[in-house]
């Protein structure tokens, strides 16, 4: 066998090994790649959680579920007669609970206890905007009601703003005569606002 021959041969074999590599790096490491991936944009991308969706009363109240990997706790404060009176009201109370207006998502933030991780105030029907009530931005139609937002801490002793989110949801609860909903459109109980303070 001349020179050229084996020269010939030896890239013939170099190109099937290559051809096999390539193979078994499809057949292997391509699907592994697609699992991790589609794996990451599950964790990254949850379910979204009805925060801000128009809730809807429903006649059995339990309880909200708590789970360990709770992304927010949301409640609705549903007004008994919206009406500019409403609005008013909304406008006084954000003010004496020292909420600023954040125009990019439009709601209103309270710090509370924990400014780091802030209650939010949204409109609890779609989008849940707000309008900016401390310069008198009101729209056309009356605000019917409320979601208050806040993010579990990370550790239990920490639950002071939680605390801070179940006093604010009762006492608006209480100055618009409103029904409270836990995310489930369920009335929310004394069980409920345990479970989100981690009682």
């Amino acid at each position: 066998m001349d020179r050229t021959t084996t020269i010939i041969v030896l890239a013939f074999i170099s190109l099937v090994l290559g051809a096999m590599a390539t193979a078994i790096f499809i057949y292997v490491i391509v699907p592994w790649r697609r699992r991790r991936r589609a794996a990451k944009e599950k964790a990254a991308n949850p379910t979204p959680t009805q925060a801000n969706s128009p809730p809807e009363q429903s006649e059995t109240s339990t309880p909200a579920k708590r789970t360990n990997n709770v992304k927010q706790h949301s409640l609705f404060i549903i007004f008994d007669q919206p009406s500019e009176r409403s609005d008013e009201q909304l406008t006084e109370w954000l003010r004496e609970k020292d909420a600023h207006y954040e125009p990019l998502k439009k709601v209103f933030l309270i710090n509370g206890q924990q400014p780091a991780n802030p209650i939010t105030i949204a409109n609890a029907f779609l989008p849940g905007e707000l309008p900016d009530l401390f310069r008198d931005e009101r729209g056309s139609e009356k605000i019917k009601g409320i979601s208050l937002i806040v993010k579990p801490p990370l550790r239990k002793r920490r639950n002071q703003q939680m605390v801070v989110f179940v006093e604010l949801a009762k006492e608006a609860a209480t100055l618009f005569n409103a029904n409270v909903l836990d995310t489930e459109h369920q009335a929310a109980t004394e069980g409920t606002y345990a479970q989100i303070i981690g009682e």
